[in-house]
C-alpha cells in the first residue's frame, strides 16, 4: 500500500567524508545475467564492471533539514556499471545495485522504507596507521588494505585500462542509479549531484570480498581504485520512466 515510499520520494543530502571505490572488470557474458532487460552493460574492450564503494557519510538527512538532524553512516555498495536509454531518447550512464550494506540499524530501517536498495547491517572496522588503512568486516567477510598517501600510483596489476585517464571513466559512483519494476516495465531513476568531484588514484595492497567470490566469475580483475574526499552530495527525488522494449 505504501510501496511508493520506496521510490525515493524526496531529495536527500549528505557529506562524503571519504569514498573509496574499487572497480573490477569481468567479461560481459558473465555479467549480463545479473542486470534486468531494460539495461545494457557499460562495457569496455569486452569487459563489464562491478564497483565496490565504501563511503563514510556525515549529516545524511532529507534536503531542507538542518545538519544537526542528520546522521553519520558507513555505506557499502556493490554496483554494476550500466546504461539506460530513456523514453525521451536520452542515454544515461549509471549503476545497477546488487547489494547494499551499512554499519547502523537505523540506516537499514529507513533505507529500506525509502529506497529499493535492500540494506543489511554489518560490522565495519577502520584502522589507520602512518602508511596503511585497513577497512574490514567479519560478518560480511571482506578486507581491504590500501596505502592512502602514495604518489605516482601505478594501475593495478593486470588492469585492462591503458592509463589512469582511461580508467577514470569508470570511477564510480556514476551520476545515476536505476531500479527496475519488471511487472510495470518502469525504471526508477535516481540522480546524484556532486561538487568538486576529483577522484584520486589509490594503491591497493590487498583485498578480499567474499560477496564477489560467490558468483564464481571465471575471470575478475581489479581494474582501478580511486578515493574521493570531502564532497557535498545530494540525491534528487526519484523519477519514474516507462521503459519501451
Amino acid at each position: 500500500m505504501l510501496s511508493f515510499l520506496k521510490d525515493h520520494p524526496f531529495a536527500v543530502k549528505a557529506f562524503f567524508k571519504s569514498s573509496t571505490v574499487l572497480t573490477f572488470a569481468i567479461p560481459e557474458a558473465e555479467l549480463l545475467p545479473l542486470i534486468p532487460e531494460c539495461l545494457e552493460l557499460d562495457a569496455h574492450e569486452g569487459f563489464g564492471f562491478i564497483a565496490v564503494a565504501m563511503v563514510q557519510t556525515e549529516y545524511l538527512r532529507m534536503q531542507g533539514f538542518p545538519k544537526f538532524l542528520g546522521n553519520d553512516f558507513f555505506l557499502i555498495g556493490y554496483r554494476i556499471f550500466v546504461k539506460y536509454h530513456t523514453s525521451a531518447g536520452k542515454r544515461l550512464r549509471g549503476l545497477y545495485i546488487i547489494k547494499s550494506e551499512t554499519d547502523k540499524k537505523k540506516m537499514e530501517f529507513f533505507g529500506n522504507i525509502f529506497t529499493h536498495y535492500n540494506y543489511t547491517t554489518t560490522d565495519i572496522s577502520i584502522k589507520n596507521s602512518d602508511n596503511k588503512t585497513v577497512i574490514s568486516s567479519e560478518k560480511s567477510d571482506f578486507k581491504l588494505e590500501i596505502s592512502p598517501n602514495e604518489i605516482d600510483v601505478p594501475l593495478p596489476e593486470n588492469s585492462i585500462f591503458k592509463d589512469w585517464k582511461e580508467a577514470r571513466r569508470f570511477a564510480g559512483p556514476l551520476p545515476f542509479t536505476f531500479t527496475y519494476n519488471a511487472d510495470k516495465k518502469e525504471v526508477l531513476i535516481i540522480e546524484g549531484v556532486r561538487q568538486n568531484w576529483k577522484p584520486e588514484p589509490l594503491k591497493v595492497e590487498n583485498y578480499h570480498f567474499s560477496f564477489l567470490e560467490k558468483f564464481k566469475f571465471k575471470k575478475i580483475v581489479l581494474a582501478n581504485a580511486f578515493v574521493i574526499e570531502n564532497i557535498p552530495y545530494r540525491w534528487k527525488k526519484g523519477k519514474i520512466d516507462q521503459w519501451k522494449s
